[in-house]
């Protein structure tokens, strides 16, 4: 029998197999922010034990930084953590690229963008979202804190290994439907608990056909339907978008590196655990509705009646509704909106500016609306500069702010005042994620640039 993507790199990197228990995994790359890694390196301290293999480690602040400026973060909690990330990794020899430097960005960006994340690697952070770098052909996972000093000490981590999933995406997408959209697609029809305990394989020709940027995209919400990790095999697409990158092997070691690369893809007789398929032109730009990526609907359809939810569900529908403001059976079209916002390690790249430019190009942002715009990285926003879409921006009235999480959660200043509706291409819209009592909906950059230029929940087809 064949073997799966996931089996392949999974395998090349078991160190022993505990009877009866986890795997003994070898990590290739660790990624530290300062939210979960003062406790771990702690943890360190007290044991007396340095940083195993620090040249695999790269650590980088992305959660506390403002996006207003970088001169000086006011929130004490959030200074505190950024300057102890500093100190760890100065004290234990550590990469650090620190706020406001030309390689700081959030660490989902700035890990691929650099060739720091590479095909067959295994790829731990202690960050959910990590499942980002499954993209390039990686195996990518969140880890707690526990497990983040595991990894420090020893570049091993005990993991149990998890099934195998494969979705299928085939055919082409529609206009004005994006990876974001497929990425919330999936969400609704397999639900947010749909693939625990699986690692997802994305497939298919839409996958084949998806950028690059598409691709990390959809890898990172794969969290958000309880996967272990999501992963895409690599092939000329990542090849292309790795070459040349600061990171990525040089001359002859690339060349030798994509040979290799070329053989991580699961076998043509490899069994999955579970196997899905879902059709490209079933996708319709996406819209939320609910306090889970999961309650989403299409952007032309309304959200269901009570009578179309299942039994055990109905008390969190009518919750969901009431802090959501909305009702069932409506639509969200013509809702206003008071925040916009765009950015965050799933839609914060290039390609997520382009689309949002492409759109408010030669219009205006509607008055009622806030908008947040914020690259997931300098390296970003040097492209935003280089390719004029700064410009498009301040022409329709938008500002251009600095990289950072931003308003993806409730951590630094960008917050959203409860009760205020946000349109955001962040991964999250749970209760209270982008500000106390605040309202998420999440969509696509097209979505969301629709919206801010209109003052309303807006289908971008209309713009197209």
């Amino acid at each position: 029998m064949g073997k799966t993507l996931f089996d392949k790199i999974w395998d090349a990197h078991v160190v022993s197999q505990i009877e009866d228990g986890p795997t003994v995994l070898y990590i290739d790359r660790l990624y530290g922010h300062e939210v979960t890694t003062p406790q771990a390196f702690d943890t360190l301290r007290d044991k007396g034990i340095k940083a195993f293999r620090p040249e695999r480690i790269v650590a980088m602040p992305d959660h506390n930084t403002p996006s207003d400026q970088q001169d000086e973060i006011h929130d004490p909690v959030g200074k505190k953590q950024v300057e102890t990330l500093k100190a760890n990794c100065q004290e234990f020899n550590i990469k650090h690229f620190p706020m406001g430097s030309k390689d700081n960005g959030i660490i989902h960006v700035v890990g691929p963008e650099k060739a720091l994340s590479l095909p067959g690697m295994t790829i731990v952070c202690g960050d959910s979202h990590t499942s980002t770098h499954g993209a390039v052909g990686a195996i990518a996972m969140g880890i707690g804190t526990s497990e983040v000093a595991q990894v420090l000490a020893s570049q091993c981590i005990l993991q149990s290994k998890p099934k195998t999933m494969r979705i299928n995406i085939e055919g082409t997408l529609n206009p004005g439907v994006t990876a974001k959209d497929v990425a919330l697609y999936i969400m609704a029809k397999m639900t947010t608990s749909g693939a625990t305990g699986y690692a997802v394989e994305y497939a298919g020709s839409t996958i084949r056909n998806m950028s690059m940027e598409g691709r990390l995209t959809l890898s990172n919400l794969s969290i958000e339907m309880g996967s272990r990790a999501g992963l895409i095999a690599p092939d000329e697409t990542t090849f292309a978008y790795l070459k040349g990158r600061e990171y990525a092997p040089k001359g002859k070691e690339w060349d030798e590196a994509v040979e290799r690369w070329r053989k991580l893809k699961s076998d043509d007789d490899a069994v999955f655990d579970k196997e899905v398929t879902y059709r490209a032109e079933d996708i319709e730009p996406r819209i939320t509705y609910g306090t889970n990526p999961g309650a989403g609907i299409a952007i032309n359809e309304s959200i269901p009646t009570l009578n179309e939810i299942p039994s055990s569900e109905k008390t969190q529908f009518i919750n969901m509704l009431e802090y959501m403001q909305l009702k069932e059976g409506q639509k969200l079209e013509g809702v206003p909106v008071d925040y916009v916002f765009l950015g965050a390690c799933t839609n914060g790249r290039i390609e997520d500016f382009r689309a949002f430019a492409s759109i408010v190009k030669g219009r205006k942002k509607a008055p009622n609306v806030v908008a947040w715009l914020v690259p997931g990285s300098w390296l970003v926003r040097q492209q935003i500069i280089d390719e004029g879409i700064d410009v498009v921006l301040k022409e329709a009235g938008f500002e251009l702010r600095l990289p950072s999480c931003s308003s993806c959660l409730a951590m630094n200043p960008d917050k959203v005042p409860a009760g205020k509706l946000a349109i955001s291409t962040s991964n999250r819209n749970f209760v209270g994620r982008q500000g106390p009592g605040a309202r998420t909906v999440l969509a696509s950059p097209l979505v969301v640039a629709a919206s801010a230029v209109t003052g309303k929940i807006t289908d971008p087809r209309t713009f197209l």
